[in-house]
């Protein structure tokens, strides 16, 4: 069963123009109780504002943050999904982008927000894998066996001769090729 992102994203979506401060948009953060505001001009998205950008943007610095215009500190180009992708296809895109949430847009406005907890509430095995990688970045990775069988992640052949080469698991013919 597929399940589309306009099932399970979060709607309306807060936005905050972004001629607007980080004053202003901290303080609508703690007002609607949110951790990410849409930046709009003339209601089309341009950038995002997280919790996260604030505080290392504004207060580690011990900046003045009613002296700091949105428009300098967003996260820009929007990376955005449409609502009718499934969440496979969105939890990819955060992946390869390092971000937990995702402006919904459809014919170019702001529909919703979809975010990895979102994604994990659809099912009780996300939620297992979410608490294994959380666990997973508790310790640092421990490498001990100095050879395997698996799939060489440059080739994408299947080998029972892997070695660990700086985080990457190659086969003979890999190594072979990166140190010549």
């Amino acid at each position: 069963m597929v399940i589309l992102v306009k099932d399970v994203m979060s709607s309306p979506v807060l936005t905050i123009d972004s001629k607007k401060t980080s004053q202003d948009a901290g303080k609508l953060m703690r007002k609607h109780r949110k951790g990410f505001l849409v930046v709009v001009e003339k209601n089309n998205p341009v950038g995002v504002i997280s919790e996260s950008d604030l505080i290392e943007q504004i207060v580690s610095k011990n900046f003045k943050a009613s002296g700091i215009k949105i428009e300098k500190m967003m996260k820009e180009p929007v990376v955005a999904i449409d609502p009718e992708d499934d969440i496979l296809a969105a939890s990819r895109k955060m992946k390869e982008n390092n971000i937990h949430r995702l402006p919904v847009v459809s014919n170019g406005k702001v529909v919703g927000v979809i975010s990895l907890t979102d994604i994990a509430r659809t099912s009780p095995e996300m939620l297992d894998l979410l608490e294994y990688r959380l666990k997973m970045k508790e310790k640092p990775l421990e490498i001990k066996e100095k050879i395997a069988l698996g799939i060489c992640d440059s080739c994408d052949n299947y080998s029972e001769d892997l070695e660990n080469a700086g985080n990457e698991w190659l086969c003979e013919s890999c190594r072979e090729e990166r140190e010549s």
